[in-house]
């Protein structure tokens, strides 16, 4: 069961995001004075945000020992996270992890937030991705209120990119860094509740950086080791 284990997260996040955008297209009644509503915006932002740290996973090559089924699954989630295609970001990333914090790293830009987060978004974002979305979204809007696609695909997607720029590659990488940090990374401080709610535990991102092949569900675990050293 252990051996299985990262496959079983990982359909798990799939399943919990599919029912959640099911459930909240189908059934649920938009009303904007009630809490419910910025709630499952939140959860669905949340689930999407899984959805891509899947992905990366599979990138490292952690969900399954299975090469092939590693990948298919890596796919999927790339397409569910606003149409990414698997093996562009699977590239980049390994840039990023080989070049960090350098003009070889695809992920990192010294300017301000919006700067960076621009500089980002254009290595990641391009015109079939914008096709794909603007279709999608024409044909859900032929079945579904047109208030719900918007809050509960669209809008969470938007949300999932800034929470895994922002906490995932802007916080842990900007500024100087200390001498000696090889991974040219930060980490957040040790709340292990936080870190799984704004990013699946990559605030703790040295840590990733020093073991990228321990998927995000273990991640605390290494967080624990480095304040134990």
């Amino acid at each position: 069961m252990t051996a299985y284990k990262g496959i079983f997260i990982a359909l798990f996040i799939i399943f919990l995001w599919v029912i959640t955008l099911v459930f909240s297209l189908t059934r649920f009644q938009t009303d904007f004075y009630s809490p419910l509503t910025y709630f499952f915006v939140l959860l669905q932002s949340h689930l999407y945000t899984g959805v891509f740290i899947t992905a990366h996973d599979s990138m490292h090559r952690v969900v399954s020992s299975n090469r092939q089924l590693n990948d298919w699954i890596g796919r999927v989630c790339a397409i569910i996270f606003a149409f990414n295609f698997y093996d562009n970001l699977n590239k980049k990333h390994h840039l990023h992890h080989r070049f960090v914090g350098t003009d070889q790293d695809p992920d990192y830009h010294g300017g301000n937030f919006w700067i960076w987060y621009l500089s980002f978004a254009k290595q990641y974002i391009n015109i079939w991705q914008i096709l794909l979305m603007a279709i999608t979204y024409n044909v859900l809007k032929l079945f579904f209120p047109i208030e719900n696609v918007l809050l509960f695909w669209m809008l969470p997607s938007i949300i999932a990119t800034f929470q895994l720029f922002y906490f995932g590659t802007y916080l842990p990488h900007k500024g100087e860094h200390e001498e000696g940090n090889i991974h040219k990374s930060r980490s957040q401080s040790k709340n292990h509740l936080w870190a799984f709610l704004t990013c699946y535990f990559f605030g703790y991102h040295y840590e990733h950086h020093n073991s990228p092949r321990t998927p995000w569900w273990q991640l605390y675990k290494e967080k624990e080791k480095s304040m134990n050293q």
